[in-house]
């Protein structure tokens, strides 16, 4: 279920009326600079901030957003009279007007995953362990797991390039999309919690390099 975190100081019903339609995990912050770095180490699938009330500070925050380099998309939440006030396509990927009914957010959710790849469907395979990308669904010789979504993420990448070693911060940039400053032990914890999750005959999938970072174990 893809999980959103709403940066507003009203609540989503207030924002959003329809979004409660489509049942998603929606966690929201204040509409404020300091609620960033909170929201991008939840690891949100998608940010979407609330600029109806307040453009200007909607617009910071979307060029903060994009200023950090967050490898997550951003959906600015703004009146029709306001989309000519500010240059949204710089800083947001796509955007919803507040009385927007389900039917059209769930289409431009839809396809605004798709064009970051979430949605073409692919699978990608790490020995007996399938990964699908569009509905984050992670098997392991057919056993569904129940994986966080950093773990998902985390498994996703390192599967995607099996065989490369990634060192801690680089997993960081990568994984987390931003440079998490003194915090490399989140790696660890999140390996250290994937392996147990993938079980004592899926483990060794996930190897250590010593001195260096983690690595998806290469084929053969």
């Amino acid at each position: 279920m893809p999980f959103i975190a709403l940066l507003s100081d009203r609540g989503a019903r207030a924002a959003l009326p329809a979004l409660e339609e489509l049942r998603l995990d929606v966690k929201t912050q204040p509409l404020a600079s300091t609620s960033i770095a909170h929201v991008l180490e939840l690891g949100p699938d998608l940010v979407l901030v609330d600029a109806s009330e307040n453009p200007g500070q909607g617009f910071a925050l979307c060029r903060e957003l994009a200023a950090r380099h967050a490898r997550v998309a951003t959906v600015v939440l703004v009146e029709r009279h306001q989309l000519s006030r500010f240059p949204w396509e710089e800083v947001a990927q796509e955007f919803l007007f507040p009385g927007a009914p389900e039917h059209e957010i769930r289409t431009r959710l839809a396809m605004l995953r798709r064009r970051h790849g979430a949605g073409d469907g692919s699978v990608i395979h790490l020995g007996r362990i399938s990964i699908d990308v569009d509905t984050f669904r992670v098997t392991a010789s057919g056993r569904q797991l129940d994986l966080t979504f950093k773990e998902f993420e985390l498994l996703r990448f390192l599967a995607a390039h099996a065989g490369r070693v990634f060192t801690r911060p680089s997993l960081l940039r990568e994984v987390w999309g931003y440079d998490f400053y003194g915090g490399t032990r989140t790696v660890d914890v999140h390996v250290r919690r994937l392996r147990a999750k993938l079980g004592p005959e899926h483990e060794n999938l996930i190897e250590t390099v010593r001195g260096v970072g983690y690595r998806a174990a290469p084929e053969g």
